[in-house]
């Protein structure tokens, strides 16, 4: 079995900014989980897969959140919270399966009107401090718009680091679906948000979830499989205080600075536990 895996969740700029947080905190509390064999990467947890594995120091990449100055320029997008959740809900309602709601999402994100790619692309390339492939050990998720299928980009997938972030970040409804060797791609999390059964072979496993939605059981029902096939698996939520700073709106940029500052605290806090799961 791989040794460790780590598990990035989606969750928006705020949830970039929080995992950033934590990971830096963790690690200034002794534990570097950037060491971890394999690292899977959703949505928002693509970015922080992407960054941590670019060699840029953690403390750098917490600056770059924390710092006005410093901070990656964002797009507002064109749909607000409240629709973006309907968008979701009306996915489902009626939907076959898992895959049809899915493809009900990819036509939704197909036809919204959002900036183009292009734009979007802009973003993303200024997000990621290496545009460069690390040598192994990386996932990360995204899903045909049109047949609901996933897509696990790594670094033999013979596609463009950015634009593997781009797709597994297109938010439907919000982004515009990305475009790769002529199919269109939509977030990740439209899977799962946290696609933590790719971890599965892992001896260890940690888990960031950034989104935990009421009633939503896949990452309960994903963790339970990867016990029952002998993973030991730890999942690291935002606190309160975590919470709080993250606010309702996972895609406001606004929130990047006290989301990743309180992540950082959270992490501080949760660097013991951490550690003894982590190195035992």
């Amino acid at each position: 079995m791989t040794r460790r895996g780590l598990v990035l969740g989606g969750g928006g700029v705020a949830g970039i900014a929080w995992q950033t947080g934590l990971l830096a905190g963790l690690l200034e509390g002794g534990v570097d989980i950037r060491g971890a064999e394999l690292i899977v990467g959703t949505s928002a947890g693509s970015t922080v897969a992407a960054q941590i594995t670019s060699g840029t120091p953690l403390e750098e990449l917490l600056q770059r959140q924390v710092d006005p100055a410093l901070q990656a320029p964002e797009l507002a997008p064109v749909i607000d919270p409240d629709d973006l959740v309907m968008l979701f809900l009306e996915a489902h309602d009626g939907a076959t399966d898992a895959l049809d709601v899915r493809r009900r999402l990819g036509a939704a994100a197909l036809a919204a009107p959002t900036v183009t790619e292009a734009e979007r692309r802009a973003v993303i390339e200024a997000r990621l401090p290496s545009h460069s492939w690390p040598r192994s050990g990386l996932k990360i998720v995204a899903v045909d718009a049109e047949t609901g299928a996933e897509r696990v980009f790594d670094p033999a997938s013979g596609v463009e680091l950015v634009d593997a972030v781009m797709a597994s970040c297109a938010v439907p409804g919000a982004w515009p679906p990305v475009t790769i060797d002529g199919r269109r791609y939509i977030d990740g999390g439209t899977r799962t948000a946290e696609n933590a059964d790719l971890a599965a072979g892992c001896e260890r496993v940690l888990v960031l979830q950034v989104m935990a939605m009421p009633g939503n059981t896949d990452l309960d029902d994903q963790v339970a499989a990867l016990r029952e096939q002998g993973s030991q698996v730890t999942v690291i939520r935002p606190d309160d205080a975590a919470a709080s700073a993250i606010g309702p709106d996972l895609l406001d940029p606004a929130v990047r600075e006290q989301a990743a500052r309180a992540g950082r605290d959270q992490g501080l806090r949760a660097a013991s536990a951490a550690a003894a799961f982590w190195r035992p």
